[in-house]
């Protein structure tokens, strides 16, 4: 019988043979407690490789985790540091004057921070856009036009905003209102300051207010993907009137700005000026989208989501394909949308004429001198202010007690155009009042007129959310033809019959009851699915 025999001697196993040739005597125990030893000794080393092994893992465990509470301890360190020294930072700056509540708007909530700049942006946008209604008088004068060259040049503003309307919404169904909006205001306050620099080169003065009308025409769809995106249905009619509701304060302060600068500093101060304003705005809303922005990383610190990475990643695509996804067959099927249609053009005639003209009505007309022109012409556009917004709660507050929302833009709507059409009917017919009458008739029918906010102005938002840019820049195109054709026509008419009633009040009068029987005919503020009709 062979006799094997492992010993463990400092670690090495050291092999035993002994051979012994068919052994006789050798009995059956001796044979079991010959395999028995050493199958316990197979075992024992087995163990203990075993338990070897796991000493070691145990070990490296440990050492890890060492190692892991290293590094969590250098982490923690470092970032205390890094507190307490912006800590310190924080006192050095209030120290001099610096405190943690700037800028003013930090504390206030983000869907409000982007409508209260965008209001402001509309303010800018109307005080480039009244700036030439008063400096073009003493233009008149100093070139030598009469009515129809005025016109033709107070009607250019009105190409560039035709044309941007339909390209604005559909740029901001894309890209976000947020950023067609900055680009409009950049547009419009660079070509505003080159007003001054192309005045005697016809060609380049057109121009130039083309381009103001392109920065221009952009904003209104801009503002309504904002609103649309944003804002819920029982808010809409006060958040449009804030925003729109600057367009009246635009008028206010740049009817009243613009003449003392003109008499002070000559009528190109008003270009230039109101031009740097709008790069004034672009620098403080830069600085509003940078706070939301570190807000936001304060807040979280997730990586970016995966839907966001697939939207930038498809946003050329959607680009390309864009126009051809707009329903637009579907929107020229609906008898509301073709209300809409109408109803923004008898608007925009009376808005857009009583704009360009009511300055040189009340100077030629009343015989006022520029202050006092331009100082009456605040009026209008003044207490635009004040009924916007009891317009806004009067419509929200209906909405809310379960009036429905058609219902509340027809009388909205309907307030807006017969109430500019009684007062411009009392001021056409020779009642032999007084100036000072006439103005504030027609400043309390101009300011009714603002109750088309909680009207025309929201129903593209509650018809479609989803295309209401785009619903808005269809509108708004045709609503700015009258500021092409009615504002040149104007100063034909005036010129061919010298009369006032006749140029500037009968047709806006004519288009505001049409208008209105249209719109409670057809008009609608039902959500539609565009998009299930093709």
């Amino acid at each position: 019988m062979a006799k094997f025999t492992l010993v463990r001697n400092n670690n090495k196993i050291v092999n035993n043979f002994c051979f012994l040739s068919h052994p006789t005597n050798t009995n059956s125990a001796t044979h079991a407690s010959c395999f028995n030893n050493s199958s316990l000794r197979f075992k024992n080393l087995h163990s203990a490789r075993i338990l070897k092994f796991r000493v070691l893992c145990s070990v490296k465990r440990k050492e890890n985790v060492k190692e892991s509470e290293r590094v969590a301890d250098a982490l923690t360190a470092s970032l205390e540091k890094t507190g307490a020294q912006l800590g310190n930072d924080i006192s050095e700056l209030e120290e001099v004057g610096f405190d943690s509540n700037w800028p003013p708007w930090k504390n206030v909530p983000q869907r409000y921070q982007l409508i209260g700049a965008t209001s402001l942006a509309f303010v800018i946008c109307n005080m480039d856009k009244v700036n030439l209604s008063v400096a073009i008088i003493p233009m008149s004068h100093q070139f030598g036009w009469n009515a129809s060259v005025a016109g033709l040049v107070q009607s250019s503003f009105f190409w560039g905003y035709a044309l941007s309307q339909l390209p604005g919404g559909w740029l901001s169904k894309i890209f976000g209102g947020r950023k067609v909006l900055k680009i409009g205001v950049l547009v419009w306050s660079l070509a505003t300051a080159l007003v001054p620099l192309l005045a005697g080169f016809m060609p380049g003065l057109l121009l130039s207010r083309v381009l103001v009308g392109i920065g221009e025409g952009v904003s209104p769809s801009a503002a309504t993907d904002l609103i649309a995106r944003s804002i819920p249905l029982e808010e809409r009619s006060r958040a449009v009137a804030f925003v729109f509701g600057g367009l009246s304060v635009g008028s206010v302060a740049g009817l009243l700005v613009a003449p003392p600068l003109i008499q002070n500093f000559g009528w190109e101060s008003v270009f230039y000026i109101f031009g740097c304003f709008g790069i004034a705005w672009l620098l403080t809303f830069q600085s509003v989208e940078e706070g939301q922005a570190l807000n936001a990383a304060a807040a979280t610190a997730r990586p970016k989501s995966k839907s966001l990475e697939n939207s930038q990643n498809t946003s050329l695509h959607e680009l390309s394909d864009s126009l051809k996804d707009v329903p637009w067959k579907a929107f020229f099927q609906s008898k509301a949308v073709w209300a809409m249609i109408y109803a923004h053009f008898c608007g925009g005639w009376g808005y857009f004429t009583c704009l360009s003209w009511l300055p040189s009505y009340f100077s030629e007309e009343l015989n006022l001198n520029l202050t006092e022109a331009a100082g009456v012409s605040i009026l209008p556009p003044l207490a635009s202010v004040l009924v916007t917004y009891i317009a806004a709660q009067f419509a929200d507050n209906l909405i809310a007690n379960g009036v429905k929302p058609t219902t509340v833009r027809k009388i909205c709507q309907s307030i807006s155009f017969l109430s500019p059409a009684v007062c411009m009917t009392l001021v056409s017919v020779d009642l032999g009042l007084p100036p000072w009458e006439i103005v504030g008739i027609l400043s309390g029918g101009l300011a009714l007129s603002s109750f088309a906010l909680s009207g025309l102005y929201c129903t593209h938002q509650d018809m479609s959310p989803e295309y209401a840019s785009i619903l808005l820049g269809i509108t708004n195109t045709v609503g700015a033809v009258p500021g092409i054709v009615g504002v040149a026509l104007t100063g034909f008419v005036l010129d061919s019959t010298h009369s006032w009633s006749l140029s500037l009040f009968a047709p806006s009068i004519f288009f505001y009851l049409t208008g209105t029987v249209v719109w409670l005919a057809f008009a609608s503020s039902e959500p539609q699915n565009f998009s299930k009709r093709e």
